[in-house]
């Protein structure tokens, strides 16, 4: 533990002698007794109250526990991450298997054996206004869009207007009435991805599969493979334990197991009778946990804190215990994202995961004189955008029965030291928009777009697509311009 010295507390007593009017001293009470703010009983009648100047600690300067990414989330003089898989991290590989097969035929329509499936007219015409813009339909395949969500399209539960506008054109509504990629990646957690996948659609009012949606924690599946006994932290309730089942993680253990079995382990928790009952304790200075997973923002930063540096300092992974090493002996710690900052419903963007992992940082640093090794999904890590190309070249499959990862790729973002500097560095377009975090001028100065930095999402998305398929190109679908029956009153008095 660092020691206090003299001038960390920045001031001198005052010599007896100076004036009452200067400040320093409080008039002494003229009967001797002690006055209102000597220090106390015994004290010289000659002292009041001492004024003590306000000043910075030698102590508090938290700089040298902060990583490097913590500190400088700047692309000016960004460093390599200590991130200490890198471009290794685990992310899933395999071609994910389609939950999703009703978004081929979500209309549901009867099939035909051994005759191809009934077409609605829509995509009858459109796949003839496709045949002969061949050109327009390459470009479109070409090109692919990675939406973040809040502050781009969503503010929390309330919809961004141009968010809606935007999806249609991208699914559909379009003088080609082609479907445009598109995925959406976002350092939001904390819920299974069906759930979160379900109630974007109901506020976009457009459907989204699970096949193009990507959550901080989503890539952190892979890790089931690895560790077979992980604490998870953060989330609402137990939502983030059943994201882990549902990943394949075996055993997992969140912050209320343990407090239930040692309650004096957070001394300024209250733990409720429900909560108890809804927890799974057993004696954890018995086994080892092999891994922490911070899946998503604390609820409870005291408790969760507590249970981390606790799990950090032990023996492998063994509560009540003091690793004799503190380095060989950690267990690894996994952040889903390290944003500081995430927009929300209130006025001004609230505090996220990356403040919570930096006090950890400085809290390890304080207490064991060692730096915290960790790692970092979530944007602007390599490893969460190495996914995302998989997850694009998959979708492409499904909509277009081509696996491949089209050449130009635009990113759409609020946050800059996130969406925009993760994107620059993996060779995305990349948008900023003014509808989340960023309130700035022309663009960044630390992490600039270098597409351009515009009012809404829908105009970011305009201005792209006829980037790549020329200013003339429309963003609305005409039945009327297409179907040659609906052309002249006459061919509709002909039809009647």
């Amino acid at each position: 533990m660092p020691g206090f010295d003299d001038k960390d507390f920045g001031a001198e007593a005052a010599p007896a002698h100076l004036k009452a009017e200067t400040g320093t001293l409080a008039q002494s009470p003229s009967n001797g007794e002690d006055g209102v703010g000597a220090y106390g009983r015994g004290q010289s009648s000659t002292f009041g109250a001492v004024e003590v100047p306000a000043s910075r600690s030698s102590i508090a300067d938290a700089s040298p526990y902060m990583h490097q990414l913590s500190l400088s989330p700047s692309m000016k003089d960004r460093r390599g991450s200590r991130n200490s898989f890198g471009a290794a991290l685990p992310i899933p590989r395999s071609k994910r298997q389609s939950r999703l097969s009703s978004v081929t035929h979500a209309d549901g329509r009867p099939q035909r054996p051994g005759m191809p499936p009934i077409q609605p007219t829509r995509e009858i015409l459109a796949g003839q206004v496709q045949d002969m813009s061949k050109q327009k339909v390459s470009a479109a395949k070409d090109m692919a869009f990675v939406f973040d969500i809040d502050g781009v399209l969503v503010h929390g539960d309330r919809l961004i207007p141009e968010g809606q506008r935007t999806l249609e054109i991208l699914n559909g509504d379009n003088e080609l009435g082609i479907k445009i990629p598109h995925i959406f990646l976002t350092n939001g957690s904390g819920k299974p991805e069906e759930a979160r996948v379900a109630q974007l659609s109901k506020i976009l009012h457009q459907p989204i599969s699970t096949e193009q949606f990507i959550q901080s924690h989503t890539p952190m599946s892979a890790l089931a493979e690895y560790y077979e006994r992980v604490l998870v932290v953060g989330g609402e309730g137990y939502r983030c334990r059943e994201v882990a089942e549902k990943y394949g993680f075996k055993d997992i253990v969140v912050p209320n197991d343990i407090v239930a079995w040692d309650p004096t382990i957070a001394p300024y928790r209250v733990f409720t009778d429900e909560e108890r009952a809804t927890s799974n304790p057993r004696d954890f200075s018995k086994i080892n946990i092999d891994a922490i997973m911070v899946f998503s923002d604390s609820r409870d930063y005291a408790t969760d804190m507590q249970i981390i540096m606790d799990l950090l300092q032990s023996e492998n992974g063994r509560l009540h215990t003091r690793a004799k090493d503190p380095i060989s002996q950690r267990i690894p710690i996994y952040f889903s994202q390290g944003d500081l900052l995430c927009p929300t419903e209130h006025p001004y963007p609230r505090m996220s995961q990356g403040t919570f992992r930096i006090g950890l940082e400085a809290m390890y640093k304080a207490l064991t004189g060692e730096d915290l090794e960790r790692v970092v999904y979530g944007k602007p890590e390599l490893a969460t955008y190495k996914y995302a190309d998989e997850v694009i070249a998959s979708w492409m499959e499904t909509i277009h029965n081509e696996e491949k990862l089209p050449k130009n790729i635009y990113m759409v973002g609020d946050n800059p030291a996130s969406d925009i500097i993760g994107g620059n560095m993996y060779g995305w377009n990349t948008c900023l928009v003014r509808t989340g975090v960023f309130q700035g001028g022309d663009n960044d100065e630390n992490n600039p777009a270098n597409f351009g930095v515009f009012t809404n999402v829908l105009e970011a998305v305009k201005t792209a697509i006829q980037k790549e398929l020329g200013k003339e190109f429309r963003f609305e679908w005409s039945d009327e311009k297409v179907n040659p029956l609906l052309q002249s009153e006459a061919s509709s008095a002909a039809i009647e």
